[in-house]
């Protein structure tokens, strides 16, 4: 399936799905089509990410992020992802994208998309993003105090501050290099 139909099933769903607290998990239901997959018959690693997209506008648009960006005149930026793929998903099978936000630090945001089949995790998506709007980016915290939450994050496991770190070290390389 196109992923432009899932994106406009999911929009037009939208009036029927309750609002969301900006910390609580919201879950999205899909299927694996014969689009989705690779040679070897199941979904591509690619399309993991794409799907995590689909299922990132559904917390936005849940959670009233969407409104804090629109009032800011503010569009979401993706920074960097990382996915963990731990058991297959095959062609017509129903699997469900269990969404949070992890935390934040003075400019990311740092969210997981579960891919769950099953009962189990078959696979884990993590996205390191913000918000950008002509005046810069937009401080996490700021963004969240207008969604009513506290602006201090929840503690971030060792190896999600890992990866953040090592994310910005391979920025300041990439910087380092541009200027050679």
């Amino acid at each position: 399936m196109n992923l432009w139909f899932r994106l406009l099933y999911m929009l037009c769903r939208r009036p029927w799905r309750k609002p969301a607290h900006g910390l609580a998990t919201t879950v999205v239901r899909m299927r694996v089509w014969p689009l989705d997959l690779d040679l070897n018959r199941h979904v591509t690693n690619g399309r993991y990410f794409t799907l995590a997209d689909v299922a990132r506008m559904d917390f936005v648009l849940r959670t009233g992020a969407f409104r804090v960006a629109l009032r800011n005149k503010a569009l979401p930026i993706v920074g960097d992802t990382w996915g963990k793929f731990r058991r297959e998903l095959k062609v017509f099978e129903v699997f469900e994208v269990h969404t949070r936000i992890l935390g934040w630090d003075h400019k990311w945001s740092l969210m997981e998309h579960r891919f769950v089949s099953k009962g189990r995790v078959v696979g884990v998506v993590v996205m390191r993003g913000l918000f950008r709007s002509a005046k810069g980016t937009l401080p996490p915290a700021d963004f969240l105090r207008e969604l009513g939450l506290a602006e201090t994050s929840p503690p971030l496991p060792q190896w999600l501050s890992d990866w953040a770190q090592s994310c910005e070290a391979m920025s300041v390389q990439l910087r380092g290099e541009e200027q050679d």
